[in-house]
């Protein structure tokens, strides 16, 4: 197998090299004289560009499995079952800066997702405006910037300036935009595939900035009945970074837990007590008692839904649909489900929480709920309250962070952090 040493070390810097034996059919990897030193000048943009952006679409999916998990346990989805003290810190929203979890697991992978898809995006391709590794990276690129703009409360890319939210949402648009025009001149399956995600992460990215009308168009422009999938694997060397987060960190660490406001006569919430299962799985942490096994993610290889046109539909409804379109939706979603149509009142904001839980439910552990809770955090129902009593004993009460803070590692390297 011919091998690019100087891409293959860029490659293991990026976490990706995982990704490039897979895609060349490879078993092992060749020798790296000197993996620190990355050669820039050797990268081929015509032969390496494949491998760099099916690396960096890997960087944001090992990055949006993991910020999933955190923000579900953030928001209330699911519990901390967890005995390392800075996941409880999530649990309880009273996230510390020096937190090492929110480096490494949540602020890194995605600040490497984003560094990654850039770089594709900076490299000198051929036929720029109708190519698909291109097209590929700013998709992915997008999305990354909208997970870093939805989840932390600043953001930065490879030591730059602050960016506050607004500035990452317009980052992830413009990403989105080249990703859809791309997309739309090729015109084959995959990018427009690509460009249907990217109408998709652009209408959720203008609702977060506050552009409804725009919004509204991009969710409209989202092909009924289409689903994008987070694809992973079970790669039992390096599950991780390539299996999925939530039934890994079921299985393997006890740590995922359904949690009370989400075991309802729903069935788009589905779980099992552990010890029903074979083998029997229990919490890591005791103090949780009875450990309910989420039941959407059942295996390492299950994919997780990264854009939809029900999603697209939720945001259309929530940006301009009024109590009347927002009723429509919710009696749609629920007479889906089984259940009786609203019977609520009918004012905005008890319809805005109604359609919020309805969401909830059926995007459940999806990675959606953080960006709910930031435009809407009066209408997110389940949400422990702040200064309320912790689930288990020994900790503090629930705090008041509304977004993930920039880690200490970040600020404290970074001169454009005070």
């Amino acid at each position: 197998m011919p091998t690019n040493p100087t891409l293959l070390a860029r490659l293991r810097r990026t976490g990706a090299a995982t990704l490039l034996v897979a895609a060349a059919g490879c078993t092992e990897f060749l020798t790296v004289p000197n993996p620190t030193v990355i050669d820039a000048g050797s990268i081929n943009p015509i032969s390496d560009a494949p491998t760099l952006a099916n690396s960096a679409q890997q960087n944001f999916v090992t990055a949006f499995g993991l910020n999933a998990m955190y923000q579900g346990w953030f928001t209330g989805e699911i519990a901390v079952a967890e005995t390392f003290p800075t996941r409880n810190e999530f649990g309880r929203r009273d996230i510390v800066p020096t937190n090492g979890s929110l480096n490494a697991d949540t602020w890194a992978p995605l600040s490497v997702a984003i560094s990654s898809a850039r770089f594709v995006m900076g490299l000198a391709l051929p036929t720029p405006a109708t190519n698909i590794n291109r097209n590929q990276a700013a998709l992915f690129s997008g999305y990354s910037f909208l997970m870093m703009a939805e989840s932390f409360c600043l953001g930065t890319v490879s030591s730059g300036p602050k960016l506050t939210t607004n500035d990452l949402l317009d980052s992830a648009i413009a990403n989105f935009t080249i990703a859809i025009t791309i997309g739309r001149a090729i015109n084959s399956a995959t990018s427009n595939a690509y460009a249907n995600a990217a109408f998709m992460g652009r209408a959720r990215a203008n609702l977060m900035r506050g552009n409804t009308a725009a919004a509204s168009t991009d969710a409209d422009s989202v092909p009924v009945a289409f689903v994008f999938n987070a694809l992973f694997v079970d790669d039992l060397s390096n599950r991780t970074r390539l299996s999925n987060t939530f039934w890994q960190f079921t299985r393997d660490r006890g740590s995922v837990s359904v949690d009370t406001a989400w075991r309802k006569l729903d069935p788009r919430v589905t779980y099992v007590n552990g010890a029903t299962l074979t083998p029997p799985l229990s919490a890591q942490d005791a103090t949780n008692g009875v450990f309910y096994v989420q039941q959407k993610y059942p295996g390492y290889a299950t994919s997780i839904r990264l854009a939809s046109k029900l999603e697209a539909d939720y945001l259309k409804q929530e940006a301009v649909g009024g109590v009347a379109g927002q009723t429509a939706l919710i009696n749609t979603r629920r007479t889906a489900a089984g259940l009786p149509p609203y019977a609520g009142a009918a004012t905005a904001p008890a319809v805005l929480l109604e359609l919020m839980t309805q969401k909830g439910f059926d995007f459940f552990l999806e990675g959606k709920r953080m960006g709910d809770f930031r435009r809407n955090p009066t209408s997110i129902a389940g949400l422990p309250p702040s200064g309320g009593t912790f689930f288990k004993p020994g900790f503090s009460t629930i705090g008041t962070n509304t977004c993930f803070p920039v880690p200490f590692a970040e600020t404290s390297t970074n001169s454009n952090f005070p």
